[in-house]
């Protein structure tokens, strides 16, 4: 068997829960990342090379937005750069499982190109809308940067309650990861705050008003998952022994 067979064979009996998940990420931007692992592995790269592979895809994409004139052409070219830099993301964390070299300061590196992304992109949408979308409400400059705020929110809040989570089950005696059930609900719920969701609706960066819309309809939906998730973590940590 070739290593690039090898390599599917063994991520695809060892990937990791669905739970919390959505359907994208689910069967979309992890098949693909099993497939992009499959080939560093043959490559022989390491789980860092591929996470800054990744960066160097979704900063050109961040790039793209901020500097080019929204057209069909761009979006599509920004689409490409960020949803192969997604899915270049969950690349490397198989690759890590896969080869037994994670660590502490991979995962970091992960999760700071990550926050970096989710910076950078909303400022790039920002510096587009000031120099190309010509509004004549300014009000209007302010929605990326609430975007900003509720997709760093959710992602930090998500990322720490995951480590409270878990040092309060090595606290517990508790070695494995919690249990839980999928929900294919939930997963479907999930959607509106999927990143791979949200690099979808630059297909239409070349369309002002049906982007903007778009947008703006993620942003609302982040900001109430924001809220919702906010409570629910506080109170799972409020419980002691959860």
């Amino acid at each position: 068997m070739s290593q690039f067979g090898y390599a599917i064979r063994e991520l695809s009996a060892a990937q990791k829960t669905a739970k919390g998940v959505s359907l994208y990420s689910r069967y979309v931007n992890r098949p693909a990342g099993r497939v992009l692992a499959a080939a560093g592995y043959t490559a022989k790269l390491r789980p860092n090379h591929i996470t800054l592979i990744s960066a160097a895809f979704t900063f050109a994409g961040v790039a793209m937005i901020a500097a080019l004139r929204p057209t069909p052409a761009a979006a599509l070219g920004i689409f490409a750069a960020l949803v192969i830099g997604f899915a270049l993301d969950s690349a490397d964390g198989q690759l890590a499982r896969l080869t037994g070299t994670g660590s502490a300061a991979g995962e970091w590196l992960d999760h700071v190109v990550d926050c970096a992304k989710m910076l950078a992109v909303h400022m790039a949408v920002l510096v587009s809308f000031y120099r190309h979308f010509g509004f004549s409400d300014p009000v209007l400059l302010f929605v990326p940067v609430a975007f900003q705020f509720a997709a760093v929110m959710v992602f930090f809040g998500g990322i720490l309650t995951e480590q409270l989570k878990r040092a309060q089950r090595l606290r517990n005696g508790e070695t494995g990861p919690a249990s839980a059930g999928v929900s294919t609900l939930r997963s479907m719920a999930l959607l509106p705050v999927d990143y791979g969701v949200f690099c979808a609706v630059f297909l239409l960066f070349g369309s002002r008003d049906l982007f903007v819309v778009l947008y703006c309809v993620l942003l609302a939906a982040h900001v109430l998952f924001m809220v919702a998730f906010l409570v629910k973590w506080y109170r799972e940590l409020s419980v002691p022994g959860r």
